[in-house]
């Protein structure tokens, strides 16, 4: 398995609704309001890295109220 935490910055006001939807989407670990230059925090995990690639493209930016996602996957060195 692949994880990856996603960075999120959203609409004015939208963080909780954006993290509660987000939270619904198959391999969404956890998905929280946080403060500072992002506005939710998703730890997400898939088989592969394309499918990682997929889940982020095809389903977390097309969440209403996202403005720009950033994804970090884990790294074990």
């Amino acid at each position: 398995m692949v994880q990856a935490y996603i960075l999120i910055q959203t609409e004015v006001g939208k963080a909780t609704a954006v993290a509660e939807t987000i939270s619904k989407i198959p391999g969404v670990i956890t998905a929280e309001d946080v403060t500072g230059p992002y506005d939710v925090i998703v730890k997400a995990e898939a088989e592969t890295v394309d499918d990682l690639g997929r889940m982020v493209v095809a389903k977390v930016q097309k969440v209403e109220g996202i403005t720009r996602t950033l994804t970090c996957p884990v790294v074990h060195l």
